[in-house]
Order: C-alpha cells, then structure tokens, then sequence
C-alpha cells in the first residue's frame, strides 16, 4: 500500500474541504484503483517474526488486527481528520461509541464531569447513569448559563461535555466560553458535533479538546449504516483513545468504512442543498397559526442568535418545534404527512419526522424533558433532499388536520 496522502496531491492545507473530502486519505493497492480498496479482513501476515513483533511494539507502522486498525478504515480517519483539521482520528462503530470512548477513556474513579442537560437521551444515560457506576459523579447544567459552567466545576473535574446545536432543541452553546471555562479548571471538553456537522462548526478551532460524531447522521446521509468518530490532537488520541480502543474494541467495520468514503465525497453537495431547505422550511411555518414554537439555528428569532453568528457558518438541516395540541397535535400532525416519514433517525437523504417526548426522550420525567425544553407537542425535522416546495406543501396540508 502507499502512504495515505499520494505523493502527487498538493499538501491539504492548501486545498477546500471539498477536494478533502475527495481525494485525503486515500490508500492505492498495486492494483492502482480509482476507488477505495475495501479490506474485508480480520488480521494481516508479516513477512518474518522480527517484524510481527516490530508491529505490536510500534517500532514499525502497518496493520496488525481488524480490532486495532484496517486499510479501508484507517483511510476514513484519515479523511475525516483532513475535513476536520484534526491531527488524528479513531473511528467506532457507532456515534454512542464514540461518545462513550472520548469520555470513559480519560476518566477514573474519583474523577466528576460537568455537562449541558440538554442532551441526547443516550448521551444523558452515560452522564448520568452510566459514569457514576464506576465512581464518576456528573453535574448538569443549563449550557447557555456561562456562570452554572463555573460554578459546577469542582477541584475533581476532569471533563466538560456538550453538544451544539443539541438534540432536540437545537439549543447553542459558547463553545470557546466554555472551553475557557474548562481549561482554567485543568479539564478537557469535548463537544458532540454531529447537528452542526463538520462544515458548519469547527469546535476545535473554538478550544474543544475532542469532536465527536456520529457517523450514522450526515456523514452517512442514506441510512445504510453505523459509525462513529472521534477527532483530536494526536496526543489526546494517543494518550486517551488509542489505547482505550484497541483494548474494548468498539471498531468500525470495514464494509460501514467503506460506505463512509463514499458518502464523504458528496458531504458538501447535500448538507448545502438540505441547509437551504431547512431555511426555506423554517421560514414558510414561522408565523403559522398552529405553529406554537419554531426553532431553527439560522433564524435571527433563535434564542442564541448571537453566538450562532460568531461560530457558525451555517444554520443546520434540523427544525425543531411545537405543533398546537400537544402530543395528540403532534401525532395527528406526524400521521397527517405523505412526504416526511415517521423515525428517530436524522441527517438522511429523505426527510424524518420524530417525536422526542415518545422516543429519543421518553424515558425521563414530564419535568425533566420540560427543563430540556422538550414539550409534548415538539416534533424535530430532519430535512432531505427533496424539492422545499414539496416539503413545505407537505407540512401545510399536514398541519391543516390539526
């Protein structure tokens, strides 16, 4: 195999995310393939022992074991690092993997985490439930209050987390505030990305020490399969993930890795053409009688306008909010629609319609979904790639049955 950046492409700083997405990372066979190779491989031979054993002390780069590192998946870190301006990047086999891994790798027992409550229900379960199994208590706060960040921090915390825009209230958060906040306690933040999406919010250059995504989401974008990422500086990886990984052993498939490439070359062209018809959706429902709440991260009404501008270069392909009614609105609604369907999933070419209260957030409290914003009759859009005008006379004729 050559060596991941092809000794003819021009040095990828000086190249578009686009070209990155494209053309970085990419791994040639003898067999000089236009395509990614796809290595359905568990393990690898060495040409003697002295070199087996060169492998597995490190001594001498190559691949060892699917579980540690593969051709097809090593060239989807590589791409990814290059479009986030990340030194390195592990993949796992879902987003939750990736959470789960940026997080229990760089704690111990004894150790406290502080984090934005307005979360995604899995990632509130490894806060709040999981964590503190293992001796690692948590503290949530309201992640738009800078104040409740500082006043959580304790002399034992070690890491902040949050997400920006979060789930499912697209609620944004001051990434460098908080990372300022979380560097002067001597602790690392990481920030869940996956809304925002790679071109719209750079959370590393804003002073997040770790980005994680889920690659299921957008960077997938046709519902064919799971990932996850988890994107650094090479000493955060090598020294928290690495390690971590290879040992536990939540690795990507190469086949899922293979899909990946793949969508990563039309990453720009979709999430551009779904951010504008997130804009023109939100724009054509705001204002309507039996909209009781609109939220979306490129309106000038969004309550964090503000900091959207300074740290955001696009709004996202999420529109959340509130439909007259309560649940019984929300479903009346929701079953109403011919175009959007009904599932939990998000950032696909077709668009998704959910209910969170019944589904990512059902397993909390009336009061603690109110404290998140979650209302029961908020429903969160994911917009595809279809026509806006075909979605938009989707939503009114659905409305129109309220």
């Amino acid at each position: 195999m050559s060596q991941l950046q092809p000794p003819h492409l021009p040095a990828l700083e000086s190249l578009h995310p686009d070209t990155r997405l494209v053309h970085a990372g990419t791994l040639r066979s003898q067999f000089g393939e236009t395509s990614e190779a796809l290595f359905l491989t568990q393990g690898h031979v060495y040409p003697s022992a002295e070199e087996c054993e060169a492998r597995f002390t490190g001594d001498s780069p190559g691949f060892i074991y699917a579980r540690f590192s593969n051709p097809t998946v090593a060239m989807f870190e590589e791409r990814m690092a290059a479009m986030e301006g990340a030194e390195a990047a592990r993949a796992t086999a879902t987003g939750m993997a990736a959470v789960t891994a940026a997080l229990l790798s760089q704690l111990k027992a004894g150790d406290h985490v502080v984090a934005s409550r307005a979360l995604f229900g899995s990632c509130r379960y490894v806060i709040e439930e999981l964590l503190p199994r293992f001796g690692v208590p948590s503290t949530l706060v309201d992640g738009t209050n800078l104040d409740e960040w500082r006043a959580a921090v304790r002399p034992e915390t070690r890491v902040f987390f949050l997400e920006s825009p979060s789930n499912p209230t697209l609620e944004v958060i001051d990434i460098k505030a908080v990372a300022d906040i979380a560097h002067a306690a001597g602790a690392a933040l990481v920030v869940d990305n996956v809304f925002a999406t790679p071109l719209w919010q750079k959370p590393l250059a804003l002073g997040a020490d770790c980005v994680v995504y889920s690659a299921t989401k957008h960077i997938d974008g046709q519902g064919r399969c799971l990932g996850g990422v988890i994107l650094a500086s090479e000493d955060f990886i090598q020294k928290h993930v690495h390690t971590f990984l290879r040992q536990t052993g939540p690795a990507l498939s190469p086949f899922n890795a293979w899909v990946l490439l793949k969508a990563l070359e039309t990453l720009p062209l979709r999430i551009e053409r779904q951010t504008r018809t997130a804009v023109a959706v939100a724009d054509a429902l705001a204002g309507l009688p039996k909209i009781e709440r609109l939220i979306y991260a490129g309106r000038p009404d969004h309550p964090q306008a503000a900091i959207i501008a300074r740290q955001m270069t696009g709004g996202s392909t999420l529109v959340a909010f509130d439909v007259a009614g309560g649940k019984a609105g929300a479903f009346r609604f929701m079953n109403a629609l011919r175009l959007v369907r009904i599932s939990n999933n998000l950032g696909d070419a077709k668009s998704l319609i959910t209910h969170p209260a019944t589904t990512t957030h059902q397993r909390f409290t009336p009061e603690q979904r109110a404290a998140m914003g979650v209302s029961e009759g908020l429903v969160r859009l994911s917009v595809g790639l279809e026509h806006p005008d075909d979605l938009v006379g989707d939503l009114k004729q659905a409305l129109a049955q309220v």
